[in-house]
This record gives C-alpha cells, structure tokens and sequence, in this order.
C-alpha cells in the first residue's frame, strides 16, 4: 500500500449560516432559502501528533475516543476526511473555535464538520473539490440530525446567498437591500429533535401536518420571488407567516414568540425563528440601519443573550 506524504499542521474555515426561510419544509422536498454568515467564522485547526488523535472543542479538551455522543459529527467527519486522503494511520491534534454559539440554529455542527475536513485536507495537500466536501460535510451532519436536508453543509460554506431543494442547491440572485437582525434566545435548540418530533408527528396525522408543510413551501416560494424583485414588505409578511405555521408544528417556543413580537413592535417588516427551533435563533428584516438599531435594542430588552447584523445588498449569481 502506498504511502501518504507526511502530514502538517492543517487549517480549515467555514462560517455560520441563517436560515431565512424553508426550514423543516425542505426535508419534505420543497425549497429552503438559506444565507452565509461570513463575519462569523468557525475555525478549526490539526496539528499531527503520536499517539491516539485529541480534540479541544466547545468544553472538552481530551482523547477524541472519550469525546463522547455529542462529538460524534466531529468524529465522523475526522474519520472520513482521513480516509478521503488515505491517512488513516495518521493521528492529529483537533482544535476548533467559533465565533458563535453552539445549538442556536446557525450551523454550528455542519461548520465544525466542514472545518475539520478542511484542515484535514489541509494537513495532506489534498485537494477537493466543493461536490467532495459537500458529501463528506454531509456523512457527519447525517450523525447529527439523523436525516439531514444537506442545507447547513452547502451554506456554512457559499459565498452568496443560496436556494436550497432535494439535494440541489444554487446562488441564489436577490434584490432587497435591508438588515437581517439575528437574535439569540440564549435556548439552546436541537435541530435532531425538532425534525424527528415533526417527523413523528407528519406520521401520525399526515392530513393536519401536510398542508402545514406544504404552506411553508409555498410562503417559501413567496419569499423567493420578493428577493428577486426587491420587495422587502412582502418579504417580511412571508416570514411573519411562517413563524405562525412553524409555531402550529411545535417547532416554535414561548421565548422565540416573544423575541418575534418584540422584534414587530419595534418595527421590523416581519421576523420568525430561524433553523431547527425548540430554541435557538430569531431574525428579524429591518428597512434600514436606524430601524435594526431600534429592532435589536428591542431583541436585547425582551430577553435575547446576544445579537448580530447582516447587510442584505444586491447580488447576482451567475448562470
């Protein structure tokens, strides 16, 4: 068997993610639109070491063997990353960093997935190629979310906003300039428990949670073409609308409803939980600069643990 070449220190990056609409729908096969959070990097690092592979992650800091179940995406996507090189036999030294919290519906597990592949990669000089990582991104979110959409994996690591539907995804061109407001509930979500709730529940009564999911499909599509013709109201009228069908599923939460009429009264053109839900993240669509000011001093008030902006601006994606 041939050899790999000697491993270095290896770097990857990705970057958070928000889900503006489609979420739980786009498991179901309709379209989901998510956009790349650039100033909010994860950061991961891998050193080649003797002996058993290590990660510093989050809270933990030990044998990546003791890691434990809340790990295992990190683990997988070590493990296949090493065996997309051939380097196996070659342990390293994990370490990751985020510059956003964990479980909040931003991404966190596909970006520290994608991270660590790319420092994997990194590590062995090897290239790949954006469909490679994008499978390899996906075999650790499938640990995590159990039947995951592929929409984190594409978009922790898009330069422009995307459309995301049955495993396809494109940049997506936009027209609406305003300000995203992104609003921890400080809650920490689960994205796997939330689609497998749903899951059980579509099951069990499929004629009153079918259409449900079908109107997030179509306020999705509604959403879709407001971008692309600029219009920001009927934007944020769609993403009212679909807090409302998300919260009749059981995704939303008291404190989420909460942060998303504080975030109306204070003027937002329409705000709604963003990703998995049962905690986690609000965002809110602001006009303007001086209304996201006044949007996310309302979020903080009405309980938020932290917030961030997100400049929407004109883009084009190429054919």
């Amino acid at each position: 068997m041939e050899r790999h070449p000697a491993a270095r220190v290896g770097h990857g990056r990705t970057w958070a993610k928000t889900i503006l609409m489609g979420e739980h729908s786009v498991v179901y096969g309709h379209a989901a639109v998510a956009f790349p959070l650039h100033a909010l990097e994860m950061r991961a690092t891998v050193t080649p070491i003797d002996g058993p592979s290590t990660l510093a992650s989050l809270d933990y800091d030990g044998p990546l063997s003791e890691a434990g179940p809340r790990f295992a995406p990190v683990v997988r996507a070590f493990e296949a990353a090493r065996e997309f090189t051939g380097g196996l036999e070659q342990s390293f030294a994990i370490e990751t960093s985020s510059d956003f919290p964990h479980e909040r519906g931003l991404g966190s597990s596909a970006a520290s997935a994608g991270a660590i592949i790319r420092a994997v990669l990194d590590a062995f000089g090897r290239q790949a190629t954006d469909v490679e990582v994008l499978a390899l991104t996906n075999l650790a979110e499938q640990v995590a979310h159990v039947r995951p959409s592929g929409l984190d994996a594409a978009t922790t690591t898009s330069d422009l906003p995307i459309r995301f539907q049955s495993g396809e995804m494109r940049a997506l061109s936009q027209q609406v300039s305003g300000v995203l407001v992104i609003a921890d509930s400080g809650i920490h979500g689960s994205t796997r428990d939330a689609v497998a709730g749903l899951r059980e529940r579509y099951e069990a009564d499929p004629d009153a949670v079918g259409p449900r999911i079908n109107r997030l499909g179509a306020l999705t599509q509604a959403a879709i073409e407001a971008l692309d013709a600029g219009d920001a109201a009927a934007l944020g009228t769609a993403m009212d609308a679909a807090h409302a069908v998300l919260a009749e599923l059981g995704i939303s939460i008291p404190a989420l409803d909460g942060l998303t009429r504080a975030a109306r009264d204070a003027g937002a053109l329409g705000a709604k939980l963003s990703g998995g839900g049962l905690g986690g993240c609000v965002i809110a669509l602001a006009a303007t600069d001086t209304d996201a000011e006044a949007v996310r001093a309302a979020l903080l008030e009405a309980g938020a643990a932290q917030t961030w902006t997100y400049q929407m601006r004109a883009s084009e994606a190429s054919e």
